[in-house]
């Protein structure tokens, strides 16, 4: 499905703005969900909207009309935090939906599979963000999941978009890979209105070369693989389900009936 109506959540952030300009551009009726609507001014052809994407009921509310959705939200905290936010807003947007369709954007990042490492051990950060694509991928509802590189931190000359799958860069700084805000958030809007991208995940960076046009990009999707089950098509096999929460897995389970009784 195209999505007429589309939704960002995470619109203030430094990726969720450009987003909002990149939908607009692209002919989309665009809903941009902040939490102080005063703060922020988007021109015109947007609608801002209040709301938490910790609530279910306030997810309910925005998502009134939408069919698609553009995930760019981040929390950057401790894991009470990131169950709260990452995973959480992407729960909360499914269960808001109860099994409606939406062709939805996901934006994680790269080396969300690495599980052993520092930084994951004290935020938890990979563990939720990996579980928020698995619920994506549980819903039943058409996909892309973005995993991109450091934002902004690529080279002079690197302007080129390159897609990857399997995340095995497990990237410690931005000389393993890094993308451009701006064409992070192209490649999620771009994805919205592309079949080729549907039920894919990539990792995303930016390499020595020239930008490409949208229908560049529609021929990189296509040429990527689709995912098969809850975990991207390459991903290592180092998370398994039955080692997650209990709550995570009745979730899951949810997610999954609520589009079945469709």
């Amino acid at each position: 499905m195209t999505p007429t109506h589309v939704l960002v959540v995470g619109a203030s952030g430094s990726v969720g703005r450009h987003a909002v300009e990149q939908a607009r551009t692209a002919g989309y009726r665009v809903r941009a969900l902040v939490r102080d609507p005063s703060r922020i001014h988007f021109g015109c052809g947007v609608e801002v909207v209040q709301g938490d994407l910790t609530s279910v009921e306030s997810m309910r509310q925005v998502l009134d009309g939408i069919d698609g959705i553009v995930f760019t939200h981040g929390s950057n905290g401790g894991p009470t935090l990131t169950e709260t936010v990452d995973y959480g807003a992407v729960r909360n947007a499914l269960e808001a939906l109860d099994g409606r369709p939406a062709r939805i954007a996901l934006m994680t990042s790269i080396g969300v599979t690495n599980m052993d490492n520092d930084y994951n051990r004290s935020t938890e950060a990979h563990d939720w963000k990996r579980r928020s694509e698995r619920l994506v991928r549980a819903s039943g509802n058409e996909y892309t999941i973005v995993r991109p590189g450091w934002f902004d931190m690529e080279g002079a000359d690197e302007h080129q978009l390159k897609f990857e799958q399997g995340d095995r860069r497990d990237p410690m700084g931005p000389q393993d890979g890094s993308a451009a805000r701006r064409q992070i958030a192209q490649t999620l809007v771009d994805a919205l209105g592309c079949e080729e991208a549907d039920h894919k995940t990539l990792e995303l960076i930016d390499v020595a070369g020239t930008a490409q046009t949208d229908a560049e990009l529609a021929s990189m999707f296509a040429a990527l693989q689709p995912d098969t089950g809850l975990d991207g098509v390459l991903d290592r096999d180092n998370f398994p389900e039955c080692t997650q929460p209990k709550r995570v897995r009745e979730q899951i389970a949810r997610i999954e009936t609520m589009r079945a009784e469709q």
